[in-house]
């Protein structure tokens, strides 16, 4: 009876020590969390509580959420990511943290209207998707959501070895790391919001309308008219002279006629 105990609890423990290796033995998956893989294989893999999700779990970037919600920029986040899933394009997000929006200058947030808002948060998305190992891929100006400008919406991506900068002609960040990865949405962890050059560049005045002119034909027949007018009044006054003058001359003579009529008597 010893001896088949004995070779149960041997086999018992080697059989332990076997199981026990080879799942030590796995290696930890650095892909997204078990929970994004099965959200992906549901009908609602892109809607707009993916992306909050995503950056909620990451506890430093309650700002962008907000701004995300208030401009809508979700929604247009959400189509462009249904386009993706139907086999078209991709997105890349910088996301800057809570502290790298508290580096801006106080009331800066506040001070934009809601159209450069959206175009701040716009100019952190890439409409195309960039995995990790490609940076150095991109041609610069990189094209954002907020538009082609070269001038004014510059995104210029450099890639030296594992180190990713990103200069706007404003300031100048640094990629600290991978926020969510797969093979349509990639978010990448900035340290500094980015700027637009738009926003402190000078704005181009709009041209000013010249003064209109006066027409100078009207000036020229009011004082034709004017210079007729002095004429007319002129030549009246001559006549007036001259009859005048023809009236005394007239009555001169009929007093010689009377006078030699007289002395002929």
């Amino acid at each position: 009876m010893e001896q088949p105990l004995l070779f149960s609890m041997t086999f018992l423990i080697l059989f332990t020590s076997f199981y026990s290796t080879t799942t030590l033995a796995q290696p930890i998956s650095l892909s997204p969390s078990s929970s994004s893989d099965s959200d992906s294989d549901s009908s609602d893999s892109s809607s707009t509580d993916d992306i909050i999700n995503i950056l909620r779990k990451g506890k430093s970037f309650n700002v962008l959420i907000r701004l995300l919600k208030t401009t809508q920029l979700i929604n247009q986040i959400n189509s462009q990511l249904i386009t993706t899933n139907n086999g078209y394009g991709g997105l890349t997000i910088f996301a800057p943290d809570d502290s790298s929006f508290s580096q801006l200058k106080s009331g800066f947030l506040n001070s934009l209207g809601d159209n450069q808002k959206m175009e701040l948060l716009q100019f952190h998305v890439l409409p195309v998707y960039i995995s990790s190992s490609n940076f150095d891929s991109l041609t610069n100006p990189v094209r954002t959501l907020a538009g082609e400008s070269s001038e004014r919406l510059q995104l210029n991506v450099t890639a030296f070895g594992n180190r990713v900068n990103i200069s706007t002609g404003v300031v100048n960040a640094t990629v600290n790391g991978v926020v969510y990865l797969d093979k349509q949405l990639a978010i990448y962890h900035v340290d500094k919001v980015l700027l637009p050059l738009d926003f402190f560049k000078p704005k181009t005045p709009a041209p000013t309308p010249s003064p209109a002119i006066a027409p100078k034909t009207n000036n020229l027949t009011t004082n034709n008219e004017d210079d007729l007018g002095t004429s007319k009044h002129s030549s009246g006054a001559i006549s007036l002279v001259l009859s005048n003058q023809g009236a005394k001359f007239v009555s001169f003579g009929v007093a010689l006629v009377v006078a030699f009529v007289t002395m002929s008597k």
